[in-house]
């Protein structure tokens, strides 16, 4: 089991635990994390799963593919490491990942 962090924009963390195989947007719309909303439910057709990835871990993820750059086009806020959290798969190499979700989808 993997852990994630997500931080609101209040300043609040949840931790919680994921399975691997599991992406980011699974474990949060499985553990009600506000700020998460998976409209599309994970097809990468949305933006509402956006977050933004703490500087520490960004380098250890796959990199965005075009599909993923193009979605992020619709979502507010975008910065450096802005990602969709339905692309980001839980491994054993991310356990302890902290994600920031943005103050509005």
């Amino acid at each position: 089991m993997a852990k994630i962090t997500f931080i609101d924009q209040a300043g609040t963390k949840r931790e919680v635990e994921a399975k691997a195989g599991q992406s980011i947007m699974e474990v949060a719309v499985a553990n009600m994390i506000p700020g998460i909303d998976a409209d599309c439910g994970g097809a990468c057709a949305c933006a509402t799963c956006h977050v933004y990835v703490d500087d520490a871990w960004a380098g250890k993820l796959k990199p965005k593919d075009d599909m993923e750059e193009s979605m992020l086009d619709f979502a507010e806020e975008v910065q450096e490491h802005s990602r969709l959290c339905c692309q980001i798969l839980v491994t054993d190499d991310i356990d302890g990942i902290v994600v920031t979700t943005p103050e509005s989808q």
